[in-house]
């Protein structure tokens, strides 16, 4: 019994300071913020291929952050970073990973793609 408690202690310390850490390194947009600044911006899409092909932001790039590590080469550092993913749980993974490689400018679309009621493309 002690032994779950002090895992389940654990667990919630660990995600808390995963929360608070992430509020740190990442800007999270409403709507109307994501799209004043998303034109002079790298946007990123870090859904899985298929999911950006059902449908995805116009102008957005798909870089599935299972790729994420071995695609950095095609971000650049000195511009901003918009992320989305479908609820934003993804997108906040995505901007970890960027951060630890010396990203700065790094931004989330609040409540994902799923609450995006803005200009999409689909295949």
């Amino acid at each position: 019994m002690s032994v779950l408690l002090i895992v389940l202690v654990a667990l919630l310390v660990f995600s808390i300071f995963r929360y608070y850490r992430q509020k740190m390194i990442l800007n999270v947009l409403n709507q109307d913020q994501w799209i004043e600044g998303y034109r002079k911006a790298q946007l990123i899409d870090v859904r899985e291929p298929q999911e950006y092909d059902a449908g995805h932001i116009l102008g957005a790039r798909n870089i599935p952050v299972t790729q994420l590590k071995q695609r950095l080469v095609e971000i650049r550092k000195d511009k901003p970073v918009y992320l989305y993913c479908q609820k934003s749980s993804r997108s906040g993974r995505a901007a970890q990973i960027l951060h630890k490689q010396g990203y700065k400018e790094l931004y989330q679309l609040k409540g994902g793609f799923k609450n995006w009621t803005g200009k999409i493309k689909a295949k």
